[in-house]
């Protein structure tokens, strides 16, 4: 089952990975980010204001967003960042490994347990096998290796992202097609509502976008010190 992770479309057929990157003395200088440019540095918190803003704002649980493994130091961006984020309970997850690129999932961690204690979610989920006893750790866990055996995204992908249940049965049901809206996700249930959230989604992407183009970095801009 192929998402829609952001605004832009995709077909179908297409991969994952087609959407859309002393010893103390030496720990302390790489979790600051001191071996990685000051260009890199930038540019990953561009690709997060761009692909992830409603989560990193808290009105969304989870986002996706596939970054590539020469372009990044990835194991210190998510190290840095879940140092830093945790006041704000964001987090970083790497899901899944392809090649030369990596598939992140950024999560608002209490969100994101609100997302899977709901009962009507906990049983959809059991149908892919998910146990309804997984702490949200273990349902995470059990996401990385649904991505691993599909050649594509599972199709319950969607509830992690924060898409309405009866849009993601819709989309199983329907098999992609017959839906009533396209934008971030294909849209079964109510068209309205989905509209106003992907106005918020685009206002959320909008503000962060915009706060780093006037030389702030992702940290300041959400106010994370």
């Amino acid at each position: 089952m192929i998402y829609y992770i952001q605004l832009a479309s995709a077909n179908c057929s297409r991969s994952k990975f087609d959407v859309f990157n002393t010893h103390q003395l030496v720990t302390t200088n790489h979790m600051k980010g001191e071996n990685m440019s000051k260009k890199e540095c930038r540019t990953f918190g561009q690709k997060l204001a761009m692909y992830t803003a409603p989560t990193l704002l808290g009105i969304k649980c989870g986002s996706l967003v596939s970054l590539s493994k020469s372009e990044f130091d990835l194991h210190t961006h998510i190290k840095i960042f879940n140092n830093r984020a945790s006041e704000k309970e964001l987090k970083i997850r790497k899901l899944y490994d392809y090649k030369e690129r990596s598939l992140l999932l950024i999560y608002n961690e209490k969100l994101m347990q609100k997302r899977l204690a709901d009962d009507e979610v906990k049983g959809l989920l059991s149908y892919f096998g998910y146990s309804a006893d997984f702490s949200a750790e273990e349902y995470l866990n059990r996401l990385g290796v649904r991505l691993s055996e599909n050649e594509t995204f599972p199709h319950e992908i969607g509830i992690f992202l924060d898409y309405p249940l009866e849009d993601v049965i819709g989309f199983m049901e329907n098999k992609g097609e017959n839906y009533k809206l396209c934008g971030c996700w294909k849209v079964y249930g109510n068209a309205e509502k989905a509209k106003r959230t992907f106005v918020n989604y685009e206002k959320c992407r909008k503000f962060l976008c915009n706060k780093l183009n006037q030389g702030v970095d992702i940290y300041q801009a959400l106010k994370i010190y």
